[in-house]
């Protein structure tokens, strides 16, 4: 890594939140089962903070710019079964913040999953009209904290920021130091939807010297490729600018698979059943129905039509999530 880089990594303001470095496992059986590739993954649900998650990487970079600059709220917005909202509750609650959440839809009779932790974790939830977008409704829980006294931080949706996507920069740091151990993959698969995760393991990647034969693919869960490319150029270019390295990359060079988005975001279909159903089944590890069961579906399918080969090494980065499975009882009994 560049000392100029490490020196202003190590510069920005960031608290402390998960627990790291999280373990590479392989998965002995789910690879027999296919016949190769060698799989392993990636334990990025065990960072911590009320079940742990990917958003807790960034979080760390922006609950420190938060504190930097002495606020004593959070908000942020999502969906219903918001991992990021989740995250970002409870690392309020860690640190004595107070928490506000933009939530799209209308609450159910009963909350569950991601959102019984939301109330759990002293959350104040704000529901949004579905075809309102969220930050109409963050302006004025924003207007209505300051009226009141209180100095609040809104955290992008997300997570996705400049600052945010350096808890992947040094994710991939972590990783390069693992590999020297475990040896380096040929690929890594995840899912991808805000784009954040995807922007900092690209520069973490270039960081860490890791060469352009590694192949770094988001799965979208729910965005075209075209437009999802865009945004992770752009996130990681600006993160690239905030550290002072002399590197760019093209959305054309950003590989993200759109084909595995079903019927649109949080719809539970046969593919997401399948893989949760086959990993848990094959190794005890237990995904989340609406991102990691999709990538790794996503993955599970373009094994099956040789995209990678048998003797290839592919680490799948399993971002959390593990919450929602209780609120689609009746969409994951199919898989029983």
């Amino acid at each position: 890594m560049p000392f100029t880089a490490s020196a202003t990594l190590a510069r920005l303001p960031r608290t402390p939140l998960a627990y790291l470095p999280t373990p590479i496992s392989p998965l002995s059986n789910l690879t027999r089962r296919l016949g190769g590739p060698e799989l392993s993954i990636k334990r990025d649900d065990q960072t911590g903070l009320a079940t742990g998650g990917n958003k807790t990487r960034k979080l760390e970079f922006l609950l420190g710019q938060a504190v930097e600059a002495g606020a004593d709220t959070l908000i942020t917005a999502g969906s219903v079964q918001s991992n990021h909202a989740r995250q970002t509750a409870a690392a309020a609650a860690q640190h004595g913040l107070h928490c506000h959440l933009v939530l799209r839809g209308q609450p159910p009779e009963f909350p569950n999953g991601n959102l019984l932790l939301d109330h759990l974790l002293g959350a104040t939830i704000h529901w949004t009209d579905e075809a309102a977008p969220y930050s109409r409704t963050i302006e004025r829980v924003e207007e209505e904290l300051f009226a009141a006294g209180s100095h609040p931080y809104i955290i992008p949706y997300g997570g996705s920021s400049p600052h945010g996507i350096m808890g992947y920069v040094a994710a991939m740091i972590e990783y390069a130091a693992q590999a020297s151990a475990l040896g380096a993959f040929d690929a890594h698969v995840f899912a991808t939807s805000s784009g954040g995760t995807q922007a900092g393991m690209l520069l973490g990647a270039h960081l860490a010297g890791l060469g352009p034969e590694t192949r770094i693919l988001g799965i979208s869960v729910d965005r075209p490729r075209d437009a999802l490319a865009a945004d992770v150029a752009s996130l990681a270019n600006q993160g690239a600018a905030l550290l002072g390295v002399d590197w760019h990359i093209d959305a054309r060079d950003i590989l993200i698979d759109d084909g595995y988005c079903g019927g649109g975001y949080a719809v539970i279909g046969e593919p997401e059943r399948e893989a949760i159903a086959l990993l848990a089944r094959t190794e005890g590890i237990l995904l989340d129905p609406v991102y990691t069961a999709r990538a790794m579906a996503g993955l599970l399918d373009l094994i099956r039509r040789g995209a990678f080969a048998a003797t290839e090494r592919i680490l799948f980065w399993h971002t959390g999530g593990v919450p929602a499975l209780f609120a689609f009882p009746g969409d994951l009994e199919r898989a029983l």
